[in-house]
């Protein structure tokens, strides 16, 4: 088990990750005034360890698993629920599940009564590396991911590797993809992937890894909670082609577009000569071991008109986060014509390769 602190100038949070963690800490929690967000999926496998840890009448509110549970209308019917089962200002909400989970969970209590205690035990692999950790809660409205949020810290995250006998290849290889991505943020977790390409499914493995990405983020929030320096935004590195994609395809998971995406600006980046093409074609290497097979897309210039509503973006120009060498970032900023004609490249050079 370790044990990271997260200190920032609104709260103090401590993150719990390891074998054993959820058994060990999380019925600690049952003396609280409670109340617990969770997925359909979620509930359909641990409703029993729920009842077990908190106490059979603690409420729980269920949303249908998925993404499109991540807006207004199932915010609106937790925060009556909370009100509904008597909550008060010292209650303490639960977000036990995945991204989608913790996302509108988090931003439930960030709004209720101004603000209640926030504790947040990701079950997937996506969200004990990254969506967990470092308080970007959110929904999607009108289209636009991420659209209305709060940066609200939790008070604890309980990380348990436990849980993932229970996800699917697909979420594991979405957790991976944010691995990947911090790997190019963090040189000594690249190096790391990079001479242990053949341990990717070990568990031990696996598990060092998590506490390392989660001690990276931590770290960063901890210099720039709130993306008012700039150096947060190097955590959204694949995210602005993967975003869009994400929007307009649905078909895939968030890990699996974040890859992609950084497989896409990859291409940028050699075309703009910032990042050296041995380096990349190391990355790329690593992309993929996940993903195999980068899709070419016909209509990627409609796709990509998506990534205009980035919040990274300014000046009408569209913000890229690109390796640039190891441990080190660049962000590239490109009008949306130049953008969608190099992504546009890039789909052609695969459909190629591929003999379509």
């Amino acid at each position: 088990m370790k044990e990271i602190l997260l200190k920032t100038a609104t709260t103090e949070s401590v993150i719990r990750c390891g074998e054993g963690v959820f058994a060990e800490y999380a019925p600690r929690l049952a003396d609280e005034q409670l109340f617990i967000v969770t997925d359909s999926n979620v509930f359909a496998y641990y409703r029993y360890r729920l009842w077990e840890t908190f106490g059979e009448f603690v409420p729980i509110y269920i949303i249908p698993a998925g993404e499109r549970s991540k807006n207004i209308r199932y915010l609106t019917a937790i925060l009556k629920e909370m009100l509904k089962s008597g909550m008060k200002r010292n209650c303490t909400v639960v977000a036990f599940g995945g991204g989608v989970v913790g996302d509108i969970a988090g931003l439930a209590a960030s709004l209720y009564m101004r603000g209640v205690k926030l504790v947040q035990v990701p079950t997937t692999l996506l969200a004990q590396v990254d969506s967990s950790v470092g308080g970007k809660t959110a929904i999607d409205f009108e289209g636009v991911k991420n659209a209305i949020g709060a940066f609200y810290q939790p008070r604890e995250v309980i990380a348990d590797p436990a849980f993932f006998e229970t996800l699917t290849e697909r979420e594991v290889r979405c957790g991976w993809g944010e691995i990947i991505k911090t790997s190019a943020l963090n040189g000594e977790i690249y190096d790391l992937l990079v001479k242990n390409t053949d341990k990717f499914a070990d568990k031990d493995f696996l598990s060092g890894i998590i506490a390392m990405c989660i001690e990276h983020k931590a770290r960063v929030v901890e210099a720039d909670e709130k993306e008012t320096t700039g150096l947060r935004k190097t955590l959204n590195l694949g995210h602005t082609t993967g975003h869009a994609l994400e929007l307009y395809y649905r078909k895939k998971s968030h890990g699996e577009y974040v890859l992609i995406g950084m497989y896409y600006e990859l291409y940028i980046a050699m075309k703009k000569g910032v990042c050296d093409k041995n380096y990349a074609a190391s990355l790329i290497g690593l992309i993929k071991k996940i993903v195999n097979k980068i899709p070419s897309y016909p209509d990627i210039a409609e796709a990509c008109k998506l990534a205009a509503y980035d919040k990274k973006n300014s000046d009408s120009r569209i913000s890229v986060i690109v390796p640039a060498q190891i441990g080190r970032t660049e962000e590239i900023k490109l009008g949306m014509d130049e953008y969608v004609s190099l992504v546009k490249e890039c789909s052609e050079t695969l459909r190629r390769a591929y003999g379509i």
